[in-house]
C-alpha cells in the first residue's frame, strides 16, 4: 500500500483531519472545564456542585463544530481510500486531499472563533467540492459492474 502515492497522500491528509478532531475534542474539554459546564452530574459534583450540570453556548458551539466534522470527515475517509484504490493521478488526487483538508481546517476555525459570516459556509463548500468530484468518479468507475 506505501507504494501507492494516492494512498499515501490520502492517509497524510486524514491524519490530519483526525488529529484535528481530537483538537477540538480537547478544546471543548477545556471550554467545560473553563465555564463550568459539565454534561454529566458526577463530573459537575466533582467540580464545584451540581448547579454546574448544565449547558454553556461556547461548549455547544464546540460540540457542533465537532459533530460538523463527525458529518463531515468520515464520509471523506470513505470516499478518499475507495477513491485512492482507482488508480487516480496523484497531482490531482493530492488536490483533492488538500482542498479538503485546508476546507475543514478553516471550517473549524471559523465555527469556534465565530469569524463573519460566510466564511465558515465557504469552507464549508469549498471542502464538498473533492468529495463530490471523488464520489462522482467512484461512481463512474463502479457503474459498468452494476
Amino acid at each position: 500500500m506505501m507504494e501507492n502515492k494516492v494512498f499515501v497522500s490520502f492517509t497524510f491528509y486524514s491524519t490530519i483531519l483526525i488529529l484535528k478532531m481530537y483538537v477540538v475534542a480537547i478544546i471543548t474539554g477545556q471550554v467545560r472545564l473553563r465555564k463550568k459546564a459539565f454534561a454529566n452530574p458526577e463530573d459537575a459534583l466533582r467540580n464545584g456542585g451540581l448547579q454546574y450540570y448544565r449547558e454553556d453556548p461556547d461548549v455547544e458551539r464546540c460540540r457542533r463544530a465537532h459533530r460538523n466534522d463527525m458529518e463531515n470527515i468520515f464520509p471523506f475517509l470513505f470516499l478518499g481510500a475507495i477513491y485512492s484504490l482507482l488508480d487516480p493521478t496523484p497531482a490531482v488526487a493530492r488536490i483533492h486531499f488538500f482542498i479538503f483538508c485546508v476546507g475543514r481546517i478553516i471550517h473549524t476555525i471559523a465555527y469556534l472563533l465565530q469569524l463573519k459570516a460566510p466564511t465558515r459556509s465557504v469552507a464549508y463548500g469549498v471542502a464538498q467540492l473533492p468529495c463530490f468530484s471523488m464520489a462522482l468518479q467512484i461512481l463512474l468507475a463502479t457503474t459498468p459492474y452494476w
